[in-house]
């Protein structure tokens, strides 16, 4: 993994633009079926888009029904963090990219196989990089 990118909430605020910036910095969300990945089908690799970490390939990703990108898998385990949210009177895991701490969104235990899981990440959190073929 790449060093740690550290900021300040004011260079991030200005990096980021205000709902990328409430989304990834202050744990939001975006409402589902508006992103720009939810029903791509490109292939190629989406990364951080606060720090451009790769996060997670076309490959692993499939239709969850549920609005958002979904994967059954990171790129790599390196790639993402994940720590217990208890906000909204839920229990969940939250998926934070590894290398900036950007919120991405949750991972759930009911995703295809072979892992089982469903990581569902906001698209406003992610840059997609398609394939150069």
């Amino acid at each position: 993994m790449s060093e740690k990118v550290r900021k300040s909430e004011e260079e991030w605020r200005r990096i980021l633009g205000p709902e990328r910036y409430r989304v990834c910095r202050q744990k939001g969300t975006e409402p589902p079926f508006s992103g720009e990945y939810y029903a791509s089908k490109a292939r190629g690799i989406y990364r951080c888009a606060c720090c451009g970490n790769p996060l997670f390939s076309s490959a692993t990703k499939y239709d969850s029904g549920t609005g958002w990108p979904s994967f059954w898998q990171p790129i790599s385990h390196e790639s993402v963090t994940t720590e217990l949210d208890l906000s909204h009177g839920m229990r969940r895991v939250e998926v934070l990219c590894s290398r900036c701490d950007a919120h991405l969104g949750h991972v759930f235990p009911d995703g295809p196989p072979p892992t089982g899981l469903r990581y569902c990440i906001n698209s406003i959190a992610l840059e997609f990089e398609g394939d150069r073929q």
